[in-house]
């Protein structure tokens, strides 16, 4: 009991509130008779009988009612218990202008290089979370999608460059508009933005105003250059001049840029030497860590010390039941109300007085509790998305079935390949892609998924026609033996017909023998040489007999031998055929450049190309 306190002592001064309710619900009972109303108030006190009126009702068990709820609403504890604390994450992403006054050497050895230094020291100190790189000149691309990997968006930093942007000019909003798209797919309502740029033009301001108008999104701009402006000197070495053939001499326009990151909830930093400007830019989400991490600290100390204080209401309710006389209960109603402690409700629905049931469920979904949320989304498409991270894809495709969008049908398309439904997922990508043709994901997740279809039916087709060949080489197999056991079974026959007549052979001779042995004693020799002749020519059609039979075991073992041959041979050809096509498959790989410049190069010429036949880009464009 060394640990024993209130986890809310303010309670306490309670019970001077109770005392004076107590004093005045005693005055009240003395006032109660009849004849207060005709006798003076100096005739009253004598001819009364204020003792009388003490007995019916008793102010003792209230005042112990009191106390024991007071101290119930204190909150009386001594045993700890440990409670889970959960942090929620904000996706971030950063943002590169390529546009060529970024070559403007006014910092050394130009702007672009120390914004590389810039962004790289960003992703060190942004440790935790999910980062995404999106570059922009004339158009915007995603360089990189929300990833917890930051070692993989510093590779690519270095590689950025203007030459390797498709259109030149600046259009900063295309950027702006594609972090919230790429934002809101991973799941992040709310979002911080980073924005390294050397300034925009006047016609940008009012679009990009309306924009963070529109989302929630935290801006955060880094201004890169100096007011005074310098050339922008080119890799070639010249200097970059206008149509009419002046030197360009672009400067950062810090009073529009201050601007829209005060309106967008964000923070406006110019570049310096040192690490200021990044702290700058990430203290507000430093701060909010903080407070997160001081609410959950000060949750988990609140819940850790286990509440006695319930368990005296157990001690109250005995107390109240002698009250349920006629005139009694409702004498006592107000103190009966008081003394119900209400804060156990209070803290059931506290999160519902404040937050909705859509924006309860988003904290479970950021604190990866999907099956949680999922029941708690009133919207089907995070509903769905709920369902899909838990990894129940067909309740995910149920609620994605829900809405008739191109969102909603892309999400069925990624349902249905997690099922395994392929052909069912291509025909939710064509649906998607018809309400919206430029569904980047849509068409991306489409071609993957056909060149995943094409794959598995060639391989159910290879797999049939080895069955075929497996079936027709045992066939030939079962033929040839049948025919060797039907050609042993002729051959048996033929030598006992052999032996037969070479059995008839010899009891004629010996029966000739013992007729003329006493006939023809002189043609002995004669008989004898007769003798030896026919041995000769039985033993010749023995030799005859034999060797036909070897030449027909040669002949089944020749056949057997090409049969064999034959599967060996189809054999090899599928092990060729298999070769072949790993062949190509690293043909195809070595074809794949390792530069990550060319990549880039190659992805967003690809990318640009499928936009440029339904352009619907917004904001201002310029050359540089």
């Amino acid at each position: 009991m060394s640990e024993f306190h209130f986890i809310r002592p303010i309670w306490l001064v309670a019970i001077v509130a109770l005392v004076i309710a107590i004093a005045l619900l005693k005055k009240v009972r003395l006032a109660q008779s009849g004849w207060h109303q005709f006798l003076p108030k100096h005739l009253a006190k004598v001819l009364i009988d204020g003792q009388q009126n003490n007995k019916p009702l008793s102010l003792t068990l209230p005042l112990v009612m009191g106390l024991l709820a007071i101290i119930a609403l204190a909150g009386p504890t001594w045993q700890k218990r440990p409670q889970p604390v959960y942090q929620i994450e904000r996706g971030s992403v950063l943002i590169m202008d390529m546009s060529y006054s970024m070559y403007a050497t006014d910092l050394a050895p130009n702007r672009l290089t120390r914004a590389r230094f810039k962004a790289s020291d960003l992703l060190d100190s942004l440790n935790q979370g999910e980062m995404g790189l999106i570059a922009y000149a004339g158009d915007a691309f995603s360089i990189s999608p929300l990833t917890e990997d930051i070692n993989n968006i510093k590779l690519l930093l270095p590689s950025l460059s203007p030459e390797l942007m498709p259109e030149l000019g600046s259009n900063p909003l295309a950027a702006l508009v594609l972090a919230n798209e790429m934002l809101t797919n991973a799941g992040h309502l709310e979002g911080d933005i980073y924005w390294f740029t050397d300034g925009i033009d006047s016609q940008d301001v009012q679009d990009i105003s309306d924009w963070t108008r529109e989302f929630g999104h935290r801006l955060n701009i880094l201004g890169v250059g100096t007011q005074a402006g310098a050339p922008i000197k080119l890799p070639s070495g010249e200097l970059m001049k206008n149509d009419s053939g002046a030197i360009i001499m672009p400067k950062l326009s810090e009073a529009y840029l201050a601007s829209l990151a005060q309106r967008g909830r964000g923070k406006y930093r110019s570049l310096s030497n040192d690490s200021q400007d990044i702290s700058a830019l990430i203290s507000k989400r430093s701060e909010q860590a903080k407070e997160k991490q001081a609410e959950n600290e000060s949750q988990t100390l609140g819940d850790q010390w286990q509440e006695s204080g319930p368990y005296l209401v157990l001690l109250i309710l005995p107390l109240i039941l002698g009250y349920f006389r006629r005139g009694t209960l409702l004498a006592f109603l107000p103190l009966c109300l008081f003394i119900l402690p209400q804060h156990k409700a209070e803290a059931a629905n506290w999160q519902t007085l404040w937050k909705t049931d859509n924006q309860q469920a988003q904290k479970k979904y950021n604190a990866q509790n999907y099956a949680e949320a999922a029941e708690q989304f009133n919207d089907p498409l995070w509903q769905g998305s709920a369902y899909y991270k838990a990894g129940d894809y067909q309740q995910a495709l149920s609620a994605f079935e829900q809405i008739d969008s191109a969102q909603a049908r892309y999400n069925q398309g990624n349902a249905l390949a997690k099922l395994g439904q392929l052909d069912e997922a291509i025909l939710a990508y064509d649906k998607a892609l018809e309400l919206a043709p430029e569904h980047p994901e849509a068409k991306a997740n489409k071609a993957l998924i056909e060149q995943l279809k094409q794959q598995q039916d060639q391989q159910q087709q290879d797999q049939k026609d080895q069955q075929q060949q497996d079936k027709k080489d045992q066939d030939k197999k079962d033929q040839d033996q049948q025919n060797k056991d039907q050609q042993e079974q002729q051959d048996g026959q033929q030598g006992d017909q052999q032996q037969k007549q070479d059995g008839q052979q010899g009891e004629q001779q010996e029966q000739e023998h013992k007729d003329k042995q006493e006939q023809q004693q002189q043609q002995e020799q004669e008989q004898e040489q007769k003798e030896q002749q026919q041995k000769s020519e039985s033993e010749q059609q023995k030799q005859a007999a034999e060797q036909a039979e070897l030449d027909k075991d040669k002949d089944k073992d020749k056949d057997k031998d090409k049969s064999e041959q034959l599967s060996e041979q189809a054999k090899l050809a599928a092990q060729k055929k298999a070769q072949e096509t790993e062949q190509k498959h690293q043909q195809l790989l070595n074809k794949v450049t390792d530069d990550p410049y060319l990549l880039l190069r190659n992805k967003m010429q690809l990318e640009y190309q499928k936009r440029r036949q339904n352009t619907s880009s917004r904001g201002v464009t310029k050359k540089w």
